[in-house]
């Protein structure tokens, strides 16, 4: 969780200092993460792939399966990585065609371009965050995480504002210092890996290790299912972020402010639900059925346990944290009304979040494909359109087809891992 709540804080520092800078700049900062984080979270479904055969090979002690996952892993998210950089340079020649206001054209493509780069060392840091979470050692990638998020703030500082002898490069910078922080935060983890004495226990397997075609296909049949559910609710969020930017700026502002928020209780909850993951994994390993089931009911508990009292401290200071991002009253006031339309999707988030990883632990992935569609494609976003245009609710309509779509898969997601666990148990009590 904590090592989630440094990519938030990473975006939360972004947005904030973004947001100070001008609105026209955070209205951009919003249309272009609402696409990138749709590539970016749909690589991290690939990657996820990885976490349950490397617990499941955890929980046997089975180091020579996991140098093989991790080598797959690897191969498999470079081409992975290759071809998003091929489509969003395809994205990026259409921009002119997604509607959004002139004024931000010329703040949007280089921002575009810089991000754009930057999530090949995403990509490969969580690649590598795979490997140490699934064999039960978050902690580093925690303190990496930490410190590229510190390096990333001074950036933004230098560079968003001018100061120190830099330029002042506005948004630009802002992408600038996302681009080095994640190279060095990609190289400094690469590089602990290899050098660090606790995990010489792996490195000889690693040195022997080949990537073989039953492996990747493995993996490959892991990790799509995945990529493709985060795939279709981030793009519930992407699609969503362009139709509030027919509302005009003050509006895609608003969005990017409340998003944030957002974010932040996404990012915890999906910490402790691919802790979740990983237990659950490690115990399948073991056919210890009884604990895949505890495991997935307490991490679901943790989870409304936590959205609950966040969303209290939130309610609290709302007026405080909406402030921290901007100055113009216009978009406060529209950030606020989206703060209780966050609050009722909780419920949803935390069942689908801890579901779908429940079901990512005991390697059940492929059904989630076809209920996302139903829930995101089918129903959130022909909800989020009607209500927000067809009813004329503008951007509080379009936020709205957020906790529709949500809690649908998550009553999906529960009822299938329900079901399944039932029908792994029949076997063992036969």
């Amino acid at each position: 969780m904590l090592g989630q709540a440094c990519v938030i804080i990473l975006g939360f520092a972004d947005n904030i200092m973004i947001g100070w800078y001008g609105v026209n700049e955070l209205a951009s900062a919003s249309f272009v993460n609402g696409i990138m984080n749709l590539f970016i979270f749909t690589e991290l479904g690939f990657c996820n792939g990885m976490t349950p055969v490397i617990g499941a090979g955890f929980g046997r002690k089975d180091y020579e399966s996991i140098a093989r996952t991790v080598r797959s892993g690897i191969t498999i998210n470079s081409i992975i990585a290759a071809i998003s950089i091929l489509l969003l340079a395809a994205i990026y020649f259409f921009i002119d065609d997604f509607g959004q206001e002139e004024a931000l054209l010329p703040i949007i493509k280089p921002y575009f371009v810089i991000v754009g780069i930057s999530t090949i060392f995403a990509l490969g840091f969580n690649t590598l965050k795979q490997f140490t979470d699934g064999i039960c050692q978050p902690v580093i990638s925690m303190v990496i995480l930490m410190c590229g998020n510190l390096l990333n703030i001074i950036g933004n500082w230098f560079l968003i504002y001018g100061k120190y002898g830099f330029p002042e490069l506005g948004l630009t910078g802002a992408g600038i210092s996302t681009l080095f922080s994640r190279i060095v935060m990609f190289a400094a983890f690469a590089a602990y890996l290899m050098k660090s004495k606790r995990f010489s226990s792996y490195s000889e397997y690693f040195r022997k290790a080949r990537t073989e075609s039953k492996d990747m296909k493995h993996l490959f049949n892991m990790g799509y299912p995945l990529a493709l559910q985060t795939g279709m609710e981030t793009s519930t969020f992407t699609i969503s972020t362009v139709m509030i930017g027919w509302l005009g700026a003050t509006a895609l502002a608003a969005h990017q402010v409340a998003l944030t928020i957002s974010q932040i209780f996404f990012m915890m909850l999906l910490g402790l639900s691919s802790a979740t993951s990983v237990l659950i994994s490690s115990s399948y390993g073991r056919h210890d059925l009884r604990s895949v089931n505890r495991y997935a009911t307490k991490g679901y508990m943790l989870s409304v346990m936590f959205s609950a009292t966040f969303c209290i401290i939130i309610y609290i200071f709302r007026h405080q944290v909406i402030g921290l991002f901007t100055e113009s009253q216009e978009v406060i006031s529209m950030s606020l009304s989206l703060i209780f339309v966050l609050f009722s999707y909780q419920f949803g988030d935390s069942l689908q979040l801890l579901y779908c990883n429940a079901l990512r632990g005991i390697q059940d992935v492929k059904p989630i494909m076809a209920m996302a569609f139903v829930s995101y494609f089918l129903i959130a976003i022909p909800a989020a359109y009607l209500l927000g245009f067809t009813f004329r609710l503008g951007v509080v309509g379009v936020w709205i087809g957020f906790p529709v779509g949500l809690t649908i898969a998550g009553i999906f997601y529960f009822t299938r891992f329900k079901k399944q666990l039932a029908r792994l148990a029949r076997p063992a009590a036969m």
